[in-house]
């Protein structure tokens, strides 16, 4: 497990725009250091009067975040209450969205369960055509999204495809995020960093209380209710005591779960078919 100041490293373009990237190799898994060295980022974001904007990404080549630490190391931190009272997942999502300062996920790579949902959590998100891959597997591995994917996935994407992203389980590239308002635009690969930059930079520039008197008024009718967000995390918690769960997360560490190789890379196809057939192909 990486050091939670090494999970994420901050880069102030300038003192209006910053840059937080994941290094949590080999995957970005979700984990206790990344909770924290979060905590600490929005910690940081809330004492600055001049910041209007950061933009999230990943130096972890095919992942932008993984999915939550399934291997039980990171529930302490989980569990623990953050500054709004909440756990830390939720306290983390909940800062951010109604931070006065614009958050945007550039998406390069695998964005899946936790990792999906924090990119939800964010205010605008791009992704590249070409590398990025987005997913909510819980309900395939046995769980249910415990993070916001049920309640902001139905605001944006509609009913039936928040069915379709979260009871299907698959993985959905960026085109497909983009049609149905997953993410807000798939950019090509060779054109996403100049794209979000200048759109960073641009945002940036303006004053920082007509931004968030925006966003705060944009936010009324967006935000989930809270109340909705802890059920469905308890929920969540409950799920990963079932015995079928337990029996299916085994089997998935298994088949090369939170290791680097096929399963991680292509999870949603893995979630589909037998542990058999999939040796096979």
């Amino acid at each position: 497990m990486t050091e939670p100041h090494e999970a994420l490293r901050i880069t102030e373009a300038s003192p209006t725009y910053w840059r937080a990237t994941f290094t949590n190799g080999p995957l970005n898994v979700f984990d206790s250091a990344i909770m924290i060295a979060l905590q600490g980022l929005l910690d940081r974001m809330e004492a600055s009067d001049e910041l209007r904007v950061v933009v999230f990404d990943s130096d972890v080549e095919d992942f932008f975040l993984a999915h939550f630490d399934m291997s039980g190391a990171s529930t302490e931190v989980a569990r623990a209450q953050g500054p709004t009272g909440l756990p830390t997942g939720l306290d983390i999502t909940t800062r951010l969205t109604t931070s006065p300062v614009i958050s945007i996920a550039k998406i390069r790579g695998r964005a899946r369960g936790i990792g999906s949902e924090f990119a939800l959590a964010c205010d605008l998100r791009f992704a590249s055509k070409e590398r990025a891959v987005l997913g909510q597997p819980e309900v395939g591995a046995g769980v249910i999204p415990g993070g916001g994917a049920i309640e902001r996935l139905s605001s944006l994407v509609g009913r039936g495809r928040a069915l379709e992203i979260i009871v299907g389980s698959d993985d959905f590239d960026a085109a497909t995020a983009e049609r149905y308002g997953y993410v807000n635009r798939a950019v090509p690969d060779a054109e996403l960093d100049e794209y979000v930059d200048t759109l960073a930079r641009r945002i940036a520039s303006f004053d920082r209380r007509p931004i968030a008197a925006a966003k705060t008024l944009v936010n009324r009718t967006t935000l989930p209710e809270v109340g909705h967000l802890v059920e469905s995390q308890t929920k969540f918690g409950e799920t990963l005591t079932w015995p079928e769960t337990t029996a299916r997360v085994r089997e998935l560490f298994g088949r090369g779960l939170q290791q680097p190789g096929d399963l991680e890379t292509r999870f949603g196809y893995h979630l589909g078919v037998p542990s058999e057939e999939a040796e096979r192909a």
